[in-house]
């Protein structure tokens, strides 16, 4: 079973397209009364509609996640206009440590995947607070960053985004690092395929792609999180091995230790299965450095309670 905590935009999109693709039974958690309840009934409707063979169902009871090989969280407050991530440490961190107390109660053997903003400082309180393996404790970032990332590149190209592959490691954040030179069509860099004031456009609309959804509907981004995590939920129930930028917990990979950021890793049953360092160039290891530091700030931001 698949349990999905926080039945807001994120967690229904990414609900609609778990049950789409079959994967597995649904609970959807929430603390709001009645919410969960209705969403699941009303997408219960649309699959029995579809003819998919799915069960989903709603509750305001973290003990209803028993049984979960899979925990998606995506509670949390969202950023609203003007806000940083940075901003949400102090109001998130409450809600993530109170979850994942419940899911070491409950589903103790589970996967976590979280999105939660800021998102890499979650992944890390997430860690510290579940005392998990880091191999199930993952943050949904580098897909999403990623896949705003093909979209500019097709539309400079008028390539399909599914010709392109696009990196974006560090944080998910104003300080993740677009990398051109390693994003490729069919092995050909984006350096070479682009003037270099195309590339600076496509990196800073990746950049500000978040911001601008919040600026023109006046909330953040749904349908690309859910999109992802289900990819993401897919690789793992079905053991595929595949490689995904996601945000993981670090213990020498690239120099760095203690700090979660948004790297390749391969997932699979249970979790994370390795993570791919690339070959940075001295430029693009520094500013991956200054990336993991305000990654570090945020997580300095954490009250210290919540390590204890």
């Amino acid at each position: 079973m698949i349990a999905i905590i926080g039945a807001g935009r994120v967690g229904i999109a990414a609900a609609i397209y778990i049950s789409m693709m079959e994967l597995d039974n649904i609970v959807l958690i929430d603390v709001i009364k009645g919410r969960p309840q209705g969403e699941a009934l009303d997408l219960a409707h649309a699959l029995s509609i579809l003819g998919k063979n799915v069960s989903i169902t709603g509750s305001n009871d973290y003990r209803d996640m028993s049984g979960s090989d899979l925990v998606l969280i995506t509670a949390g407050f969202p950023r609203g206009p003007g806000m940083t991530r940075e901003e949400l440490v102090a109001k998130n961190a409450e809600v993530v440590a109170e979850i994942a107390r419940n899911v070491v109660e409950y589903a103790p053997n589970a996967v976590t995947i979280i999105t939660t903003n800021p998102l890499d400082s979650m992944v890390y309180l997430l860690y510290r607070v579940t005392r998990f393996p880091r191999s199930r404790v993952i943050g949904f970032s580098g897909v999403l960053d990623a896949g705003r990332m093909k979209y500019y590149i097709s539309r400079k190209l008028s390539l399909s985004p599914a010709s392109i592959e696009a990196i974006v490691i560090g944080q998910h954040g104003e300080k993740m690092l677009p990398l051109p030179r390693l994003s490729t069509v069919m092995g050909k860099p984006l350096t070479e395929l682009l003037r270099r004031e195309d590339i600076e456009e496509i990196t800073r609309e990746t950049i500000q792609a978040g911001a601008k959804i919040i600026e023109l509907r006046g909330y953040s981004s749904s349908y690309g999180p859910g999109a992802g995590l289900a990819l993401m939920s897919e690789a793992i129930k079905r053991d595929q091995n595949r490689v995904f930028l996601a945000s993981v917990c670090l213990d020498g990979e690239y120099g760095y230790r203690d700090v979660c950021v948004n790297l390749p890793a391969v997932l699979g049953r249970g979790g994370v299965k390795k993570i791919i360092e690339l070959p940075l160039t001295s430029e693009e290891k520094l500013l991956l450095d200054d990336s993991v530091k305000a990654i570090r700030s945020n997580i300095d931001l954490i009250p210290r309670k919540f390590f204890e």
